[in-house]
């Protein structure tokens, strides 16, 4: 057989343009049964290519797009919605438009140049004006008719815009996406078949619903189309679509559907298909509401502060509604239905679960929105601090210890827990905040540190959200005495030590959570003695105690962060265990015991570690100035922190102290930096460039290069003038020049006075 002759489109373009013309003129109603059949044979021959003959680059280069645009306004005849008497020409007016741009960019542009997407695009805001204030749970009334219109108009834009950025970029401006996903979530509330096969015959009932389904179907394609490729700084969809996209997903809580859909019994395939596209919606939803949530600062403020309407008559917020799916969502017994496999089932509870993450993390985002802290901590009712959501998420939280401690044979909502502690932690931004998820009627303490929470079998995303809170709460703990009474008593501390958070088996997946956990530490430590007594001293002796635990995760990771911190818990302790005042002889007695860990070459070492890494930071390197300042007031301490301020923080052999000369020139090196300023070798390089404070990659402030000089007098103390000699022979000449270069700044005339101090109290060391 011979494939059937290409047609000749012209005659049926030139005809639809006197149609078009003829009807502009006279208004012949009579003309409109010929543009139904003239549209209709054209759409028809353009849904496919001819390899022979390219009709739609022909048709293009002719005045069909200006036909087409001119016959759907006089379709119109100035409604926003087409006449019943009118759909028919109309949709296959809209099928040659749909059909001429399919894979065709200069079609796209000549379509768009005459305003043709721009008029689909009317046609679909006049359609979704007449939904109705609140919207309800049922589906919009249309007739198949304007059904198909909408469905059309839809594929129009879909064709229109895929790949092709003129026409994504125009359609953006006028917030197509929002039309489409408003009007489509009412055309086809998801779920919303399964109350409507009772009030229809079979055919009825599948010709209307599959027009519904396809809208939405082609609804969320296009929205994907839109998105796809745009600029990031383009907003492609605005957040007043959230009601829309939010509302529906309480229809995936119980109760749903039964199993025993009769749509099995009448056409199985149809069946599948809405529930695919129920599916489809909820996958799409919240793929989208988890997508912007990340990126866009405008959708996480909306989402702390928009309402829906889950019924006729109810609004609610739009975040209660997804923490509803989150809590009670559930997969629809019709999952179940024989006519499903069971590894097709299985793939939809996957994506289910996947849906209710990607919820999750919106949610987190939300409550990391610093500008939604007002909304989101409110006053509530007596009894109820920061108001029914934070509320909720004390009970989830509260509520999975429970279930496990009552031995309930179904598994405990981690999920549910790791949403609530981490969004709390987001939130815990001020005292008040924290000192009220730790006081009556929440009292978080005991739950926080329970064994199902902390402990060697915790799942590592449950420690995760859990040491974040807990990192959160603890940073306010200077603020208020509850944070670190309460988690003392519950001895927060050694609940973390006994872990293994800090363990090496813990490296490979944790520098988060060791992160949160040492933090906990550092803050708990700075509040009070008895938790660096709790860190340092002993307790167990087949357990290394909290800190040999940090230090020891100190020397072996390669994280920046993790040497950092951990090495900054030490600070702390060190400050804390040095400072603290009014303290009881329980208390001295102790305070003994950790100064006696405490002093050592390996704690030396990694304070001034901390000093020779952290160029960039004076912040780091002022407290580990002030931190090696107190270990040097104690005989041990000095000797011990000499021989340290020359080891290189990678632990190698000591170094000879940098002459002044060598400090001086500092000349790039092949160990400088590729900038070319020179990288210091160990603490004593690095506090030399603090007090000549040039060539370097930060600028130290003058009360950075005070306290050096302050260290450096009180390190004279406890040590032999032999031992101290080199330092001298290195710090003098900087000194000397740093009190010439300061000594007619007025600012840094405190800088000349140390620096001054510093070198009387060497010289009356030299006359000893």
């Amino acid at each position: 057989m011979t494939s059937a002759s290409p047609i000749d489109p012209i005659p049926l373009e030139r005809l639809l343009h006197d149609l078009a013309a003829s009807i502009r003129e006279t208004s012949a109603e009579a003309s409109w049964a010929s543009v139904e059949t003239t549209a209709r044979e054209l759409a028809n021959n353009l849904r496919v290519r001819n390899a022979n003959v390219d009709i739609h680059t022909i048709l293009g280069k002719t005045e069909l797009p200006q036909t087409l645009t001119s016959l759907l306004a006089s379709g119109l005849a100035g409604a926003h919605i087409p006449d019943d008497s009118k759909t028919g020409p109309l949709l296959e007016i809209l099928r040659v438009g749909a059909n001429l741009c399919m894979d065709h960019n200069e079609n796209r542009a000549a379509l768009l140049e005459v305003t043709f997407p721009q008029s689909v695009l009317s046609i679909l805001e006049a359609y979704a004006d007449r939904i109705p204030s609140p919207p309800g749970a049922k589906p919009l009334p249309l007739s198949n008719s304007h059904l198909k219109i909408v469905r059309t108009s839809i594929g129009v834009l879909l064709n229109a815009s895929i790949g092709f950025d003129l026409v994504k970029a125009r359609l953006t401006s006028l917030e197509a996406a929002r039309t489409i996903i408003k009007l489509s979530s009412t055309i086809y509330p998801p779920t919303s078949w399964t109350s409507c096969l009772d009030n229809a015959s079979q055919g009825a009932f599948v010709e209307e619903w599959d027009l519904r389904s396809g809208i939405s179907n082609w609804s969320w394609r296009t929205v994907s189309a839109l998105r796809d490729g745009q600029d990031e700084n383009l907003q492609i969809i605005n957040p007043d679509v959230l009601p829309w996209i939010t509302a529906p997903l309480i229809k995936f809580c119980l109760p749903q559907a039964d199993a025993n859909s009769p749509l099995a019994r009448w056409d199985e395939d149809m069946l599948d298909n809405l529930v695919q596209t129920d599916f489809d919606f909820l996958e799409e939803s919240c793929t989208l509401i988890e997508a912007l949530s990340l990126d866009v600062e405008e959708f996480r403020l909306e989402l702390a502060r928009a309402t829906c309407y889950t019924d006729d008559t109810k609004s609610v917020s739009c975040l209660n509604t997804i923490l509803d799916f989150i809590e009670h969502g559930a997969y629809p017994p019709l999952w179940k239905n024989p006519v499903f496999s069971e590894a097709d089932r299985k793939n939809k509870e996957k994506a289910f679960d996947i849906c209710k993450a990607a919820l999750i993390k919106a949610v987190v985002e939300v409550f990391g929105e610093e500008k939604n802290e007002d909304v989101l901590w409110t006053d509530g009712k007596p009894g109820q601090p920061g108001g029914p959501v934070v509320e909720k998420f004390v009970q989830w939280i509260r509520g999975y210890v429970e279930h496990i401690d009552a031995n309930k044979p179904e598994p405990a909502r981690d999920d549910m827990a790791i949403c609530a502690s981490l969004s709390l932690g987001n939130l815990v931004r001020k005292a008040n905040i924290a000192t009220a998820l730790l006081s009556p009627p929440y009292s978080l303490a005991p739950i926080l540190a329970s064994p199902q929470f902390i402990s060697t079998s915790t799942d590592i995303k449950l420690k995760h959200g859990i040491l974040g809170l807990l990192k959160h709460l603890s940073q306010f703990s200077k603020h208020s005495p509850i944070i670190p009474a309460s988690l003392a008593e519950v001895g927060i501390i050694d609940r973390i030590a006994r872990s293994g958070i800090w363990d090496e088996k813990s490296d490979a997946m944790a520098d988060v959570i060791q992160l949160s956990a040492i933090s906990v530490a550092k803050h708990m430590c700075h509040a009070s003695l008895d938790h660096a007594f709790a860190l340092v001293l002993p307790t167990d002796k087949d357990q290394p105690t909290g800190l040999l635990q940090i230090l020891a995760l100190v020397k072996r990771s390669d994280s920046v962060s993790i040497k950092s911190e951990g090495s900054r818990v030490l600070v702390t302790v060190v400050k804390t265990v040095w400072l603290s005042e009014r303290i009881t002889d329980q208390q001295q007695k102790k305070r003994e015991q950790c100064m006696s860990i405490l002093l050592t070459a390996e704690c030396a070492k990694i304070l001034t570690g901390l000093i020779a890494r952290s160029n960039k930071y004076p912040l780091l390197v002022n407290e580990g100035i002030v931190a090696i300042s107190l270990l040097s007031t104690h005989k041990v301490g000095a000797p011990l922190v000499i021989e340290a301020l020359t080891t290189p923080p990678n632990g190698d052999a000591p170094l000879s102290p940098s002459t002044s000369s060598d400090i001086a020139s500092a000349l790039p090196t092949p160990s400088s930096r590729n900038d070319g300023l020179p990288v210091p070798r160990h603490a004593l390089d690095m506090l030399i460039f603090v007090l000549r404070n040039v060539d370097n990659p930060v600028n130290f402030p003058i009360e950075v290069r005070i306290n050096t000089c302050t260290f450096f007098s009180q390190l004279q103390r406890h040590v032999s003038a032999a031992s101290l000699a080199s330092i001298k022979d290195t710090v003098i000449p900087v000194v000397q020049q740093v009190i010439e270069d300061a000594e007619d700044v007025p600012e840094e005339e405190k800088l000349v006075k140390a620096a001054n101090l510093l070198l009387e109290n060497w010289k009356r060391s030299y006359n000893s």
